[in-house]
């Protein structure tokens, strides 16, 4: 049985959510990687990208996700954009299933919208540059997160496959 289970997919499009109730379901521990480093940093994701730079970020993350990597009986809510940066996609499909959750633009925006002040990419945004910078931001990650072993488009359809996936 599969030991790690990776969800990626554009900020906002509810891995984290998602995550924990799989994780319940599969009686596995729940690791949302933002969260994890926010511990290990003793700082919040923003002020990271704030003191040190988007690029230092990432660093972070690829340290992370390898370490990530040998937990066991776990799911793991990667932040949008890890999977993007480095061998990261390469790191998680070799160490377990690895899930996209694609929800359409219009979706991520109402999600996003709601919780914009609370993220380092979007602080800056107005409502009418949301939409512009997730069209963008998607359609240059969406190469990524295509490399995920099993693509779903709602919890409902992550629970229904679940037989399948594991």
């Amino acid at each position: 049985m599969t030991k790690r289970v990776f969800l990626t997919g554009f900020m906002g499009c509810g891995k984290t959510t998602i995550g924990k109730k799989l994780a319940q379901k599969l009686g596995f521990y729940f690791i949302d990687t933002d969260k994890f480093i926010e511990n290990r940093c003793q700082k919040s994701v923003f002020q990271i990208f704030e003191e040190t730079g988007e690029m230092k970020f990432r660093e972070i993350e690829r340290k992370i996700i390898s370490e990530l990597a040998e937990f066991e009986n776990v799911v793991i809510s990667t932040g949008g954009g890890l999977p993007c940066f480095f061998d990261n996609m390469e790191i998680m499909n070799n160490a377990g299933i690895t899930i996209y959750i694609n929800l359409t633009e219009s979706k991520l925006f109402n999600h996003l919208q709601k919780s914009k002040k609370k993220r380092a990419l979007l602080k800056n945004i107005s409502d009418n540059d949301l939409q512009d910078f997730i069209k963008k931001t998607l359609s240059e990650r969406e190469k990524f997160y295509n490399q995920a072993k099993i693509t779903v488009h709602s919890k409902e359809e992550l629970f229904c496959k679940l037989t399948e996936i594991l």
